[in-house]
């Protein structure tokens, strides 16, 4: 039988509902924080005092967002299992002044985001989507999900060797896509904007605009064993551990507090507000400890006894570069998540922490496969180092194999999303 049909796709079709609804960090918060409210989960505000009752709760802050649960019979001291997650993927970012053009050509000035893979943005089909925020200090999200952007490339009668020497981009001059003819005014894009979001363009005063592919995800693959989808990493993993957190909340007599912390900033190092850098994460486990009528002292045995989980997306093994790859560990879609291991601390996994995910995996009946990088290619990191050594919590780095890190569009197996979901939740139950 085809690995296609192994499991139910009612998680993976929910995934691509939730990818397409959710072309920019703060739509990802938003549409986190509507199924966290069927749940039953309530919103609190960081401006207001916290209480000490149980149930669900969360926090959203900009293109952040943490849920918890607290259990009935949950002490000051009860320890935390936190699945942690990031909102935030490489695109292009309108930049302060965005009317811009030359030689006829109306074009939107751009801002590269993260580790962007150039290419795959080219000759693509570009939407806008992000926040406005108005003079009375409101956000309003936007979504203009059609055709309205588009980087051409150079034709190759223009570029004789491109198929030789390769698509080689400056990333001010070639990455400015188009969006109509004419003259260049200023103010033009954000009266669009405005006027696609039912606003007076007057009333915006700030925006966090940028663009997304506007193809839908779909199944891939002559079984469809595959999913191609955008922003895979790292909503993929915010969606697992919505859904492992949604499901453990109705298991019988948790012994922890389950986390999912999802942030924002992942791409460009964490360094916010709303990164796993910034205080967020520490300010709500400390409040929540708190408000339960907690010491410091609570609080240190809590933290001493919390274990979170940093999923993200890791490499795939790719057929074209094999070589590229760590010769004794070549991951592959639908063999279940990976634990990520990386002794120089870009993952935060140690041996122990491998025993606390196989035991999760074990429990839920899924397969689990190992990643490390070849010691000639550098590996990219994660935020479980960060969380690790800002909180002092003990952190393993897991995730989802995946082709095409960082494009546009990215690959991973179809019933991959499902297993890391299933593993989750075995985590956060204990």
């Amino acid at each position: 039988m085809s690995s296609a049909h192994r499991f139910d796709r009612g998680h993976t079709d929910d995934l691509m509902t939730f990818l397409a609804a959710s072309p920019s960090p703060y739509h990802a918060v938003a549409n986190t924080a509507e199924r966290l409210e069927k749940a039953g989960f309530r919103q609190v505000a960081e401006t207001d005092a916290w209480d000490a009752q149980a149930g669900g709760k969360y926090v959203t802050r900009g293109g952040a967002i943490i849920a918890w649960y607290v259990p009935e019979g949950a002490t000051a001291a009860t320890p935390f299992r936190i699945i942690g997650a990031h909102t935030d993927s490489p695109n292009l970012r309108v930049k302060p002044l965005p009317d811009t053009g030359t030689h006829g050509w109306q074009q939107v000035a751009v801002e590269l985001y993260g580790g962007t893979l150039l290419n795959t943005w080219l000759d693509r089909d570009l939407g806008l989507s992000g926040r406005v925020t108005l003079r009375d200090g409101s956000d309003h999200l936007v979504n203009i999900d059609r055709p309205l952007l588009r980087v051409p490339q150079l034709a190759v009668h223009l570029d004789r060797t491109v198929n030789q020497d390769g698509v080689k981009l400056d990333k001010q001059r070639h990455m400015t896509p188009i969006w109509g003819l004419g003259h260049v005014t200023e103010g033009d894009l954000i009266r669009f904007v405005a006027e696609e979001a039912g606003l007076e363009a007057g009333q915006i005063s700030g925006w966090d605009l940028m663009t997304h592919s506007v193809e839908a995800p779909a199944y891939l693959g002559r079984d469809h064993e595959l999913l191609a989808g955008p922003r895979m990493d790292n909503l993929l993993s915010v969606h697992a551990g919505l859904a492992a957190l949604t499901t453990a909340i109705g298991s019988e007599g948790l012994p922890y507090i389950p986390v999912l912390a999802a942030f924002d900033h992942e791409e460009n190092g964490s360094q916010s507000d709303t990164g796993a850098e910034g205080p967020l994460l520490g300010n709500v486990l400390e409040r929540s400890v708190f408000a339960r009528g907690g010491s410091y002292e609570d609080k240190a045995r809590a933290f001493a006894g919390t274990i979170c989980l940093s999923s993200d997306t890791g490499h795939a093994v790719h057929p074209n570069y094999a070589e590229r790859h760590e010769p004794g560990h070549h991951p592959m879609p639908n063999g279940g998540p990976l634990l990520k291991v990386n002794v120089n601390q870009r993952y935060a996994t140690d041996g122990s922490g491998r025993a606390v995910f196989a035991a999760a995996c074990e429990r839920a009946g899924v397969p689990m496969q190992h990643f490390v990088s070849n010691n000639s290619v550098p590996c990219g990191t994660t935020i479980g180092p960060i969380t690790a050594a800002r909180h002092g919590i003990s952190t393993v780095d897991i995730g989802v194999a995946i082709l095409s890190m960082h494009s546009a569009r990215e690959l991973c197996g179809a019933d991959d999303p499902y297993l890391l979901a299933a593993a989750l939740t075995a985590f956060l139950e204990g």
